[in-house]
């Protein structure tokens, strides 16, 4: 038996070793142009070379001779791992890991399962089974944490094997938020539990806390209450943490749990609880340099047999007598429970939790990447913080920050996925189309869903108690993002923006909305990010999202390339109680006018802009190009009306207007360029909407180059065939829809 025993650790070791140490060398390859050609070095034991060229010149070199020993090495370990397989006999069914034949498994779901096995047992592998849910609780709240929290999700996401199922304990706007993102990122195998963090404010609004992250850094305490019975175990992380590796590694070290052991943690990287970092310091208590909170594994079974509650509430009452407040939130009554109670923990290796905080000590942790598995910007500095490491720090969490999130859509091999609805009937929509129409793609845009990301920065609103606010709602790509200042300036009321971006392109609008002080002033400004897929831009997909989230009672329908005139806002609001919107279906008329200047002095008035259009500075919009379009506005009788007139639908008519929050929405059949205003407008009309043309209003529309979608509709003959096919199509369903009244619209587009 005991050589038996040998045999499978040797068998084991070779495994490791032969799978472990080509991912060393290929991570070292990497990282060795990580940084402008610079091997970034992450060992603190390293000797400091004498000059740049030197150190450079010295890591090739050593990497090459490395690289020859590895290749050596491995031709060796596969001769031994190939004598030990022949050795070692079959044991029957010893499988509760990750299997290499099943096409799943690899050397870092191989290396869980060792690094959680018992020694004592001849290195049995009680790792993670193949298709076991894997559960992650996170606590988020706000518009900063709901964007944290995605970069921490994609990392998870990226190098999971395992289903996942997310307990996010969240906050009204967090839940908004994240409820959207998840059912629209439409991951396989990804299930998503909310829990409303302001219940849980009573539980925890006693202790005094002076964290930055508020009450809800103390929400991790009552995990036990908050989730469900049912549930056994559970990872908890802050929304701060980024992942280097499989997930399931980390559940796998509930294995190694003994006796009483119901919590799992990292030792705190800094000196805090040893109340030395300045004169007069006083930490809570705690075991030595205490614990890390950012990472906690927690056996939730035993915890309320253990009556958790109970134990922590007496512990941060005794306390909190002569502490007065926490320091670190939740993280000083974990600490302080430990203290009495040592028993409770298991450490878990630094490396699940380095540590990027003032004063860390995490590079005693690690030697070089292969050590790091969570990286932990637990700092209010956060990328900022001081670190020997940071840039590459920094650089692997930007890897995750810009990381297209359509592409962690992957199924997992051999593990079903649930039924989810929408998921289904999104597969049969799908299958009901032609693939070998000409068409096909225009169809199929109809039945995206694109990944959609609401508030992406910090929105405050608060709503006008005469119930008469207007919203103005448009739409963007990163090719108009100079027109949002300009727009800021001349509409003082709430926008709602819909934004077609990569997840690169939103993390250089962030930067930018950061950057600009115009922006930042702005806190009535909804930022709604809507991701890229597909060929086409979703443009109508886009101006329903904004129109979605709109908190007002009326919305000005306009273009991201159109500055409405100063004042606008204010007269709207006059004119929606004027005219009995409230009441009444009008569609308020905005008159659109255009100039080809790219720097013009904007007209302070209809006096002037009159002046501009007889000089030849300004003209209506699109008058030389698009008549039918805007014509039927009568732009002669807006000269000289002093008082708001009605105007009749026509064919093609497509104004920029103000409506009630409850009109219809755009069709989405219509992408890109040409019909996707038109077909709302008409839509409108079926509906008895009366137009009604506004004398002293107006909005100019800015030059700019001219998009990708309207370069393909003059230059692609199939493109503009599909559009007519498309409107013949909304025109036949106007007709199912309204009945004898839209024919109509078939006579007009026939006669035009």
């Amino acid at each position: 038996m005991l050589g038996f025993c040998r045999g499978r650790r040797k068998f084991l070791f070779a495994s490791l070793t032969l799978l472990f140490i080509p991912a060393i060398t290929w991570i070292y390859l990497f990282t060795g142009n990580f940084d402008n050609g610079k091997t970034v070095s992450l060992s603190p034991l390293d000797a400091q070379p004498h000059s740049p060229r030197y150190m450079a010149s010295s890591q090739r070199e050593s990497l090459e001779v490395r690289v020859r020993e590895v290749e050596e090495e491995n031709r060796q370990l596969r001769k031994q791992l190939g004598l030990a397989q022949r050795r070692v006999p079959s044991h029957g069914n010893r499988s509760k890991t990750y299997s290499m034949e099943e096409g799943t498994g690899d050397s870092e779901s191989l290396r869980a399962g060792i690094v959680a096995g018992n020694s004592s047992e001849c290195g049995q592998l009680p790792a993670v089974e193949k298709c076991e849910t894997i559960h992650v609780a996170i606590v988020c709240a706000g518009y900063n944490a709901s964007r944290d929290v995605v970069t921490l999700v994609k990392s998870v996401l990226f190098h999971r094997r395992n289903p996942l199922h997310f307990h996010l304990i969240a906050d009204t706007i967090a839940k908004q938020i994240l409820a959207t993102l998840f059912q629209t990122w439409m991951v396989p195998a990804v299930r998503v539990d909310f829990y409303d963090a302001d219940e849980l404010k009573s539980e925890v609004s006693w202790i005094p806390n002076k964290h930055y992250s508020g009450i809800y850094g103390l929400m991790k305490l009552v995990l036990t209450k908050t989730l469900p019975a049912s549930l056994e175990r559970v990872i908890v992380l802050d929304t701060d943490i980024t992942f280097a590796t499989d997930i399931a590694e980390l559940w796998a070290v509930f294995h190694k749990f003994k006796g009483q052991q119901v919590l799992g943690l990292v030792e705190n990287q800094s000196d805090w609880y040893l109340g030395n970092l300045w004169k007069n310091h006083r930490p809570w208590p705690a075991l030595g340099r205490g614990y890390n909170t950012g990472v906690i594994l927690l056996l939730l079974d035993k915890l309320r047999k253990m009556k958790w509650e109970q134990m922590w509430r007496l512990t941060a009452e005794r306390e909190l007598m002569s502490m007065l407040s926490t320091s670190l939130a939740d993280q000083d009554i974990f600490n302080a429970v430990i203290k009495q109670n040592p028993f409770l923990v298991h450490q878990l290796p630094c490396f699940w939790n380095v540590q990027l905080s003032d004063h860390t000590r995490s590079e005693q942790c690690y030697r070089d990447v292969s050590d790091l598995k969570v990286i932990h910007w637990n700092s209010p500095k956060k990328l900022r913080v001081k670190n020997k490491h940071v840039e590459f720090f920094r650089n692997l969490y930007l890897t995750f920050l810009e990381y297209d999130g359509n592409l962690l859509r992957r199924e997992l091999f051999g593990c079903p996925s649930g039924a989810d609805v929408n998921s289904e009937n999104l597969q049969k929509q799908l299958s009901e189309l032609d693939e070998d129409d000409l068409c096909y793609e225009f169809r199929r845009e109809r039945f995206t869903v694109h990944r959609t990301h609401l508030f992406f920065l910090h929105y405050e609103y608060k709503p006008a108690g005469d119930d008469m606010d207007v919203t103005l709602v448009a739409q963007l790509s990163m090719d108009r993002l100079q027109m949002l200042e300009a727009i800021c300036k001349h509409w003082e009321g709430p926008i709602s923006l819909a934004l077609y971006l990569s997840d690169a392109e939103a993390q250089q609008f962030l930067r930018y909305a950061q950057g600009s002080e115009v922006l930042l002033n702005r806190r009535n400004v909804g930022y709604h990010i809507v991701y890229k897929e597909g060929q086409f831009y979703p443009v109508n997909l886009l101006r329903n999202v904004a129109m979605k989230h709109v908190s007002t009672s009326y919305m000005f329908l306009s273009d991201i390339d159109f500055l409405p005139m100063y004042g606008l806002y204010e007269s709207l609001r006059k004119t929606v109680v004027q005219l009995d919107m409230k009441n009444t279906k009008k569609a308020l008329i905005i008159p659109a006018f255009e100039t080809l200047r790219y720097r013009l002095s904007f007209p302070k008035s209809k006096a002037e802009l009159l002046s501009m259009l007889d000089m030849g500075t300004l003209f209506t919009f699109r008058y030389h190009v698009w008549t039918k379009g805007h014509g039927p506005t009568n732009f002669a009788k807006w000269r000289t009306a002093t008082t708001p007139y009605r105007v009749e639908w026509e064919a093609d008519f497509e104004p920029y207007v103000v409506v009630r929050r409850n009109c219809p929405e755009y069709d989405r059949r219509f992408v890109g360029f040409g019909w996707n205003k038109v077909a709302h407008i008409m839509e409108l009309d079926a509906q008895e909407y009366e137009f009604t043309v506004l004398p002293n209003a107006y909005m100019i529309h800015m030059p700019h180059a001219p998009s990708f979608d309207i370069t393909k509709f003059r230059s692609n003959k199939q493109y503009r065939v599909c559009l007519k096919t498309l409107k013949e199509e909304f025109q036949q369903d106007m007709s199912r829809r309204y009945g004898f009244t839209a024919l109509k619209y078939l006579t007009a587009e026939n006669n035009g």
